[in-house]
């Protein structure tokens, strides 16, 4: 599972590298660049499967069950 994940800022595009909470989602992110507060995308659970080049570990896990239960078929 990764942890980290790297958010990019939509409003000045600054990258930050970010630990990823296991256990739940991220609903809120402040740019470290511009101070622009950051909410998840509609359809999205947080701000790391928005805005980040990883998804979060909990919708990590939930893909991750998703393709071994259909792979077992």
């Amino acid at each position: 599972m990764q942890t980290t994940s790297i958010i990019t800022c939509p409003n000045c595009g600054r990258q930050s590298a970010e630990t990823m909470p296991t256990d739940a989602c991220q609903f809120f992110y402040e740019c470290k660049g511009c101070g622009a507060l950051l909410k998840p995308k509609t359809g999205d659970c947080c701000v790391f499967c928005s805005y980040g080049d990883a998804p979060c570990p909990p919708f990590q896990e939930v893909r991750r069950r998703l393709v071994a239960c259909c792979s077992a078929s």
